[in-house]
Formats: structure tokens, sequence, C-alpha cells
């Protein structure tokens, strides 16, 4: 029995992250492209132990960009030793190569639920560029979701949501620009009303991703109970899933605080809690 089908037995919440990361060291075989902030690896094992220590059920394991680039395939590993614990995301710059065949392959595995659009860092993306149409086309064909990196930027989702109504877009973290080390901007929640004037699009969800790197207070990060009502009222508890981004946050919070803050301490009901901390992700990207 999973640990998810443990927690189901038993009565208990379970626990879904909608973003975290795996990588090796740096090696020859799979050299990083970058870096983030974060432990020198995290492997498989090591993110399945960090799981099962904060109580974390199961997770979408997005390849990491920085590290990789648009080489997925140290994710799509660790999804076919783990299928019970893992699905998996692929970024995709639209503008690279053989962006569409990446989508095909990607489709073929059976744990890839989805991808990754990042105008938050790829330069000239256009939402109505005959690129990003044909990258949107090829993930129609396989129902995937595409999740959103783009704070700053957000009038490229607007635009996404407008151009292609009948995809599933996700925006990443809270669609705020998050810190990856201290200290917390003096008010992280700047841009939210334009953030929150995109949950006029149906087709648009929000990871709320990394919340406690925009904390000011310690665990349980209460400040942030109030701007993230506002979330769940705009959006409604159906289009928002719970996430951690571990391990871009570890400098700002441990995993452990991440979850607990959540699970234990966030005024929502039972219900709610449910939805944002794994069903509206499951319902979402088919898992």
């Amino acid at each position: 029995m999973s640990p998810s089908e443990e927690s189901s037995a038993a009565g208990t919440l379970s626990i879904i992250d909608a973003q975290i990361h795996v990588y090796e060291p740096d090696h020859p075989g799979r050299p990083w492209k970058g870096r983030l902030v974060g432990p020198d690896s995290m492997t498989g094992e090591e993110m399945l132990a960090a799981m099962d220590e904060a109580g974390v059920d199961r997770a979408l394991a997005v390849s990491s960009w920085a590290f990789y680039h648009n080489d997925s395939s140290y994710t799509a590993e660790v999804y076919r030793r783990y299928p019970e614990r893992f699905r998996i995301i692929a970024p995709i710059n639209p503008y690279v190569a053989g962006a569409v065949e990446d989508i095909d392959s990607w489709g073929e595995i059976p744990g890839s639920v989805g991808i990754r659009l990042m105008p938050g860092v790829i330069e000239g993306f256009d939402a109505a560029s005959a690129e990003v149409k044909a990258v949107i086309t090829a993930a129609q064909r396989f129902d995937f979701p595409i999740c959103v990196y783009c704070p700053g930027q957000l009038q490229h989702l607007d635009r996404l949501a407008s151009l292609y109504p009948g995809t599933r877009f996700v925006l990443d973290h809270l669609g705020l620009a998050q810190p990856f080390e201290p200290p917390v901007p003096s008010d992280p929640f700047a841009a939210i009303d334009s953030v929150l004037s995109l949950a006029r699009h149906d087709n648009v969800s929000v990871k709320i991703s990394a919340a406690p790197t925009l904390s000011h207070e310690p665990f349980p990060f209460t400040d942030l109970w109030s701007p993230l009502t506002r979330y769940f009222d705009a959006f409604g508890i159906e289009r928002c899933m719970w996430g951690t981004d571990w391990t871009r946050a570890v400098k700002l919070v441990s995993y452990a605080d991440s979850v607990a803050a959540f699970r234990d301490h966030l005024p929502l009901s039972k219900d709610e809690k449910a939805a944002l901390m794994g069903g509206t992700l499951t319902a979402t990207f088919g898992w």
C-alpha cells in the first residue's frame, strides 16, 4: 500500500505537492546548464526521504529549467523508478528547434501530465507566435495542462488564456516574484490585484506554491492567510493547488514547515484543505 493509500485508508489528509524538483549532482553524463539555490543534489531517493519526513504522499516533479533546460530525462527516470509517488512535467522552450517533437516524446511517457512554458525567462515570448501555437497544439493532443512561469509579466498568461480557451493553464508560484534567499520584499503581494484579475479566465488555475517565502513572520506564517484568502475567493478553491517549489525555497523555509503550516494551521474547512492540498491537482492533471 502506497503512503497516499495508507492516508486515505486512515481517513487522513492525502497531500500532493504541486511542484518539486529532482536533479543529480553535476556530472559529465548529464551536465548542469546552470543552477538554482538549493542542495547540491536532490535525487529521486533524496526527494522521497524528504517527502516521507514531511508527510507528503505524492508530488509533481517539474524538470528544472535552470539545471537541465529542455532535457527532462532525469525527471522521467525518477518517475520510472517511483511511478506510484510522482507525476512529471517538462519545461518547453517554443523557440528551440524540435520543441514539438519533444512534446510528442514526452506524451509517450505514462507519468507525464503536462508541460511548462516560461515567459518569465524566455526573451521575446509571444503568445500569438507560430512557435507558441505549435507547442500548444502539440500539448492539446495529449490533453496536457500548461504551467506558466511569468512573475512580473502576467500579460503573457492573460493573452495565452484568451487565445487558447480550450487549454488549461496553471499559473506558477502565485504569479509573484519570490525571493531565493532572505530578505523577503517589504511588500511581496504588491502585484496581487494583477494576478487576481486572471481569475476571470475559467481556464486559469494557480499554484499556491512556495508561499512561505513571502512571509515576514516565523512559522506558521500567519501573515499569509489574508492575501491567500483573496486567491481562494477570486479563483475558488477548485482552481487553487498547494505546493512548495522544493528545493528552490530551502534558504527561506524548511520542507516540513512548508507542509505543516498549510496542513495544520491554514484556516480552511477540512474539505477545502483537501481540495487545496491534493484534490484540485488530481482533477487538473488527471492523477
